[in-house]
């Protein structure tokens, strides 16, 4: 799944090619995605100049005069710039023309989204309950700490939740959490605002690295160029079981939390 490094260098890939560019054409082949794309889309879009391309979470927000189209990659999908000319393939569902080029949406699953919001777009359905971006001056230990009292969770389902913080998918979180020493079960509720700050702070060094290497290539996410992400090279848990941790040597473990799977080192990693 494109998590936040994926859908950030996606929208750093496609920027340049289409921001301030004028839309020629709307071509939707599947309309049923996550949601039914909006039929009135050709209509609402055609002769319309592309004023800034924004993330929010892991959703693309394309803003226009007139409103804002929101892009979600669900499980699988991915965005090309390519020639409009380029035949369609099987699982191309929708197509923003700019003159000679144009926006590809590819999504195999059909769990991606397509929409449209005329009013503020911060208080889309999909967006006003979101936690601060992680790489945003409003996210800090304090942020954590304060909203982790008198809760049990464990802290990696805490960190993933994204009414707490945006964009913290499964890899991240347990690269996040063993760069800070800190256990995936261990109770949030528990863990001391000093230890926070450095979860924080770790966090955002992650997913800075991995938006630095382009994401991680996991199944079906490639870049805007096609060029497949680099930072499972940087990998130190996830995807580990069984091989020796980069600090201790002991042996990487896994557990289920929350129906995903979680890697540590119990050296390492502590409640």
């Amino acid at each position: 799944m494109p998590e936040l490094p994926e859908v950030e260098t996606t929208r750093r890939g496609i920027q340049p090619h289409i921001q301030g560019k004028t839309v020629t054409g709307v071509i939707i082949r599947q309309p049923r995605l996550r949601w039914p794309i909006p039929e009135e889309l050709p209509q609402l879009l055609r002769r319309r100049k592309l004023r800034s391309i924004e993330r929010r979470g892991k959703y693309l927000l394309l803003h226009f005069s007139n409103g804002c189209l929101l892009l979600h990659l669900g499980m699988s999908g991915s965005l090309r710039i390519l020639p409009v000319s380029t035949p369609a393939g099987k699982h191309d569902h929708f197509d923003l023309a700019f003159g000679t080029q144009c926006l590809r949406l590819n999504d195999p699953r059909r769990f991606g989204a397509v929409l449209w919001s005329s009013g503020p777009v911060e208080q889309h359905p999909l967006l006003r309950h979101l936690g601060p971006e992680p790489l945003s001056d409003s996210f800090h230990g304090k942020h954590l700490f304060r909203l982790s009292r008198n809760r049990r969770v464990a802290v990696k389902q805490f960190i993933m939740d994204s009414k707490v913080v945006v964009g913290v998918g499964n890899i991240y979180a347990n690269e996040a959490l063993f760069l800070a020493g800190i256990l995936p079960a261990a109770s949030c509720g528990r863990i001391s605002a000093r230890r926070y700050e450095k979860l924080a702070r770790a966090i955002r060094k992650i997913l800075t690295a991995a938006i630095q290497h382009g994401g991680t290539t996991l199944q079906d996410f490639v870049q805007a160029d096609g060029k497949p992400g680099y930072f499972s090279r940087e990998l130190q848990v996830y995807g580990r079981e069984g091989k020796p941790c980069s600090r201790c040597g002991n042996a990487i473990r896994q557990k289920n939390l929350g129906q995903r799977s979680s890697y540590y080192c119990s050296h390492c990693q502590r409640y």
